[in-house]
């Protein structure tokens, strides 16, 4: 290890080794960041929370990742976002941050979230951001998370960190993190049950359970949820069970278990090209081809299941869907070595099984993953000043197996012939340290260090078919990366109403086995030449907040990336595949506001701006005999809106005898974005306007406790709009070898899901 690396560690080694602490008084070596969303009034939503379910006695180490100084955090809570209005999905919660963008996934309340554009390319697993869900990772080994199992009704506040977050979270955490918090047992008191419903056949039953009893605490969530959907062959229902349970059997000493299981059934429409997409947005009609409307998307399957002559099905007569579950079982031991210094471990196991018939082929497979992390954080003096330190050790591990098929017309998802068998071990091994140094009254210094080991072991088994037999293709990978990510950071507080930061931070990302036995033309087979991505940001941010009742912040970014990994759909019904981008550049700027400007009034914004160019990259595109190379360097990194904004105006009686009702009125804007890296073709930019009335109100006399009704109007002028769109290749002519043009790009199926049109949602929810 470089000798500077080695000071960056020695920081916080340091403070841990520390003796007893002469300034603990001091505690402005934290600045909290703006909350977009927050309770009544943003001091409540940040006092009233409770670290991760267990009542910490006064003087112990908070967990870093509660308020970490130096870091770009977005806090957003229940108000307006999940506690008055029916949140189907996580995705309208977490629009309330700057530099979050939502797309539609892959059925139900599935959404792809990325920070500041680096996930914007996908449209099935979360990447290059970090998944937490108190204190426990939800992200496993090779990167990916899913929020099929996030019910927005389960949680009391989320976090989202912007930025590289790698020296903070290591492995993945390129674009950020993702905070979840539960409810605890104090919050809730009780017990509550609810019910939504609306458009489409969407039906929400829930209920939650907490509270306390001597050293014990426990919060427990349950929901059922299912819906028609808004486009043919949609339909889906999920359960979801979600605990969080504590045991404090000695003031020093806390115990914490988390389980959640969640499992989906769900019917999945068919990804339309941006053609049909303008003929027949919501895929209506297209039960059968044979009396299909105009627009409808069909996919070719083989007769046979194995070669040869194909039949065109649409999405019904395909019998496309998802069947999938997740089972997170984890458990923490918190210790308080002494009145200053926390050690905590935890353990978690977390399987992910799938059952995926959908488009042309069908994957089923079973990642079952460990996570083992065990870290001490220590307040106290660095060389008389006021200091947090936080040292972590980390391990996590997958063995993954999953085989696809060719799929087989009509009777339902049947298989077709093996084309696929891969399986695969991923384990990452690092170290992480951090130091919050207060300087002065007025400034704090953050320097903070990651290392990491990732060794990824496997071996696919590609199968293809022919009148003449079989062929079999072999590809193994025995990869190794070691990577490093250094930050620092510095925070100027000159009075209460102004923090000013900057920000130097790296993040890494490394393939996942998945990623390296894709081709470039969709089929399983070798792709393991893929390279660590690396991203190196630069923040510089202002916070004011005058009074209690404004809060304004503005953050630049700029982001330098090398081998950036890029995923793009080669055709219709194909696997998508990833590529390196040698490098490119990301920059923007991210505001974010919290306006009570007059008695019950209140208004809210997320504006985030985001440039993302490649700056050297020559791709290669072949058909046929011919092969062309076209130099990409200045093009737009296809799948990133330059333009996103949610913007909110909402009144609460604040008394009298209508006190409790209340409504609000929303705008979500999204830029339009290129589809391809050509810059041929793109996707177009949306409005749509929701609108939301509410009440709540305390029961007395009875068993009850306290009564919510709300109502939302979603999409009130019924825009039609592009909710997700998978990135497309571009290709050549066999012929002359040009580039086919963007009427080419536009009939190419598998990309575009229409959101929602105008619907309806309403529910109440009673607490005892």
């Amino acid at each position: 290890m470089s000798t500077r690396h080695a000071a960056l560690w020695g920081g916080p080694l340091a403070l841990l080794l520390a003796g007893t602490p002469a300034a603990l008084a001091q505690t402005s070596i934290r600045l909290d960041e703006l909350s977009v969303e927050g309770e009544a009034s943003p001091a409540k939503g940040r006092d009233a929370a409770v670290p991760f379910g267990v009542a910490a006695p006064p003087g112990s180490a908070p967990s870093v990742i509660e308020h970490p100084a130096g870091e770009i955090v977005t806090s957003i809570g229940r108000t307006n976002t999940i506690a008055d209005r029916p949140a189907t999905s996580i995705g309208a919660v977490l629009a309330n941050s700057p530099g979050v963008t939502v797309r539609q996934g892959n059925g139900g309340r599935d959404v792809i979230i990325s920070i500041r554009g680096n996930n914007a390319r996908s449209t099935g697993v979360i990447k290059n951001t970090v998944v937490l869900e108190d204190g426990f990772i939800l992200t496993q080994p090779d990167g990916a998370a899913r929020f099929d199992l996030t019910d927005p009704r389960a949680y009391s506040r989320i976090d989202v960190f912007r930025g590289p977050q790698s020296p903070l979270f290591g492995n993945y955490a390129t674009g950020g993190a993702i905070a979840f918090r539960t409810r605890t047992g104090r919050e809730i008191d009780g017990y509550e049950i609810g019910v939504d419903a609306g458009s489409f056949g969407y039906l929400s039953n829930y209920f939650t359970v907490g509270g306390v009893s001597g050293p014990f605490e426990i919060s427990l969530f349950a929901s059922d949820v299912r819906a028609n959907g808004y486009q043919d062959h949609a339909s889906y229902d999920t359960q979801t069970i979600n605990l969080l349970a504590s045991y404090t059997p000695t003031p020093d000493n806390r115990f914490t278990l988390k389980v959640i299981n969640n499992t989906l059934d769900t019917n999945l429409p068919a990804r339309a090209s941006l053609a049909q997409y303008r003929v027949n947005p919501y895929q209506r009609g297209c039960a059968a081809l044979a009396s299909a409307a105009p627009g409808c998307t069909t996919f070719n399957l083989f007769s046979n299941g194995a070669f040869g002559a194909t039949v065109p099905v649409t999405a019904d007569e395909g019998g496309f869907g998802r069947n999938d579950r997740r089972t997170i079982v984890a458990a923490r031991w918190e210790h308080d070595l002494d009145a200053f210094t926390t050690w905590r471990t935890q353990l978690g196991f977390d399987e992910r099984n799938f059952n995926q018939p959908f488009y042309t082929t069908s994957s089923r497979g079973s990642y079952p993953s460990w996570n083992f992390l065990t870290d001490v954080t220590r307040r106290g003096d660095l060389f008389g000043l006021p200091a947090t330190g936080y040292v972590a050790l980390a391990y996590n591990t997958i063995d993954n197996h999953i085989t696809a098929f060719n799929r087989a017309p009509y009777g339902g998802p049947r298989l077709g012939a093996l084309i696929g068998d891969q399986g695969a071990v991923q384990s990452n091994l690092g170290g992480r340290a951090r130091l919050e140094l207060a300087l002065s009254d007025q400034w704090t210094g953050i320097v903070g260090l990651s290392a990491e080991s990732t060794a990824i072991t496997g071996r696919n088994l590609a199968y293809s078919y022919a009148s003449s037999g079989t062929t079999r293709t072999f590809a193994a990978v025995d990869r190794t990366f070691l990577n490093v990510a250094p930050e620092l950071a510095l925070v100027y507080r000159p009075d209460k109403a102004w923090a000013l930061r900057g920000r130097v931070a790296t993040g890494y990302t490394t393939p996942a086995a998945s990623n390296l036995f894709i081709t470039p033309a969709g089929l399983p087979g070798n792709n393991t030449q893929l390279q660590t991505q690396q991203n190196l940001g630069f923040d510089l941010g202002a916070e004011w907040s005058p009074v209690e009742t404004l809060r304004l912040s503005v953050t630049g970014f700029y982001e330098f990336f090398r081998n950036e990994l890029v995923s793009q759909s080669p055709g219709a019904g194909l696997l998508p595949y990833t590529f390196n981008a040698p490098a490119s550049e990301h920059r923007g700027l991210e505001v974010g506001a919290d306006w009570a400007f007059a008695p019950g009034w209140r208004g809210v914004l997320a504006y985030t701006f985001d440039d993302q160019i490649y700056t050297r990259y020559t791709e290669q595109l072949s058909a046929g005999s011919l092969t062309r190379r076209f130099d990409r360097a200045g093009n737009q990194i296809p799948g990133v809106p330059a333009h996103q904004l949610l913007a909110r105006l909402g009144y609460d009686v604040p008394s009298g005898p209508l006190a409790g009702l209340g409504g609000f009125v929303e705008t979500v804007v999204q830029g339009d974005f290129y589809l391809d890296n050509a810059n041929l073709l793109k996707a177009p930019g949306y409005a749509v306007v929701n609108a939301n009335v509410h009440y709540a109100t305390e029961l007395t006399g009875g068993y009850a406790k306290r009564l919510s009704v709300y109502l939302e109007v979603r999409n009130v002028f019924g825009t039609t709009y592009v909710a997700s769109a998978q990135n497309l290749a571009n290709t050549i002519s066999g012929t002359s070898g040009l580039q086919n043009n963007a009427a080419t790009l536009a009939t190419t199926t598998g990309s575009v899901f229409a959101g929602a049109p105008r619907n309806i949602v309403g529910g109440m929810r009673l607490a005892f």
